[in-house]
């Protein structure tokens, strides 16, 4: 007898996607794993510490359960499992504010509108919102903070991938463009001594560095600059790092970025792209569930490897490998078309 279920009962499950992320969300929010990391409890003593309703607690986490984040025992207690382990606020690369901004509510908001980006391939969120999503985090206090918290959670999971996957030694000095706070830039530093950073964002963006790089002790060998990388990057890196950026924005957007450190780069210089790289044909990827997210957020959108070679011929450089993480993400590395052709 085979236990593999049926076309409609898998479908009927797909479409309940939605409900199995909003519950994990919902956990991430009461920081459930949090509260059971030392021992199970049961929903009655998880409602008592998080001041919510202990029965439709408990139907939240037994669903939960059902897919494998937490796990039930017999006396109705919920402890954590593998799945669980990464919504820990103090688990490496933890994707617990992760969790909470995928679900909230002005995300779903968003997405009940993507019929509106299918039919114009413009931004739902701005439909929305009223606004782009970068002025909508700017001016609302809650939801940025949310987008925030969300992005050092990313950034941190992602982050640890590119520092293990990729050998920095032999860089003089390495440009993170559009570098938030300098989370990625502070790790390879801190891995690699002998390499010196300047972390490249808005000024009020990398004003705000200084704290988190005195935490990794780099401060004295990377530098902070602010501008607009549409207009210019600082100069003389031997590889320019750019992680989470290009999805961002459009191939005229993206190439005008990717041409400014071209000409900044030293010569020999790279070009460290970190995005998911979304496969051709049916394999499954998240990537091509980030590719709707930016769909209906940004003028951006994931790409795949023909389209990354397409967007770095446009740009002057030449796509050199790719290089697979420990995470969705990748690196895309590429080269002066010039000091290519010379080797």
């Amino acid at each position: 007898m085979t236990n593999e279920l049926s076309p409609p009962v898998q479908l009927m499950q797909m479409l309940f996607g939605f409900a199995a992320s909003r519950a994990i969300g919902v956990s991430a929010e009461l920081r459930i794993a949090d509260l059971i990391k030392d021992g199970a409890k049961s929903a009655e003593e998880l409602a008592e510490q998080t001041k919510v309703h202990a029965r439709s607690l408990y139907r939240v986490l037994r669903a939960c359960a059902s897919i494998g984040v937490y796990s039930e025992d017999t006396e109705k207690k919920f402890s954590l499992t593998p799945l669980a382990e990464p919504l820990l606020s103090d688990a490496p690369g933890s994707l617990r504010a992760f969790a909470e901004m995928v679900t909230c509510d002005w995300q779903y908001q968003t997405w009940a509108e993507l019929p509106y980006s299918v039919q114009t391939g413009k931004p739902s969120f701005d439909k929305v919102h009223g606004m782009s999503s970068f002025d909508y985090f700017w001016s609302n206090e809650k939801a940025g903070k949310v987008f925030n918290d969300a992005m050092t959670s990313n950034s941190a999971f992602s982050s640890v991938a590119v520092v293990n996957a990729y050998d920095f030694s032999s860089l003089s000095t390495l440009v993170d463009i559009g570098g938030g706070h300098g989370f990625l830039l502070a790790a390879i530093l801190a891995k690699y001594d002998n390499v010196k950073g300047i972390l490249y964002d808005t000024p009020a963006i990398v004003a705000e560095a200084e704290k988190l790089l005195k935490e990794h002790g780099v401060t004295g060998r990377c530098e902070t600059a602010g501008g607009n990388f549409f207009n210019t990057v600082p100069s003389e890196g031997d590889a320019y790092i750019m992680k989470h950026i290009i999805h961002d924005w459009n191939d005229e957007q993206c190439i005008a970025i990717l041409q400014n450190c071209r000409n900044a780069m030293t010569a020999g210089g790279k070009v460290l792209v970190v995005e998911m790289v979304v496969p051709e044909g049916n394999e499954p990827s998240p990537a091509k569930f980030l590719d709707l997210q930016m769909l209906q957020y940004l003028p951006g959108c994931e790409r795949t490897e023909k389209e990354y070679n397409e967007l770095f011929d446009k740009a002057g450089l030449q796509l050199t490998r790719i290089i697979p993480t420990m995470s969705p993400f990748s690196i895309i590395e590429g080269v002066s078309k010039q000091v290519n052709s010379s080797l």
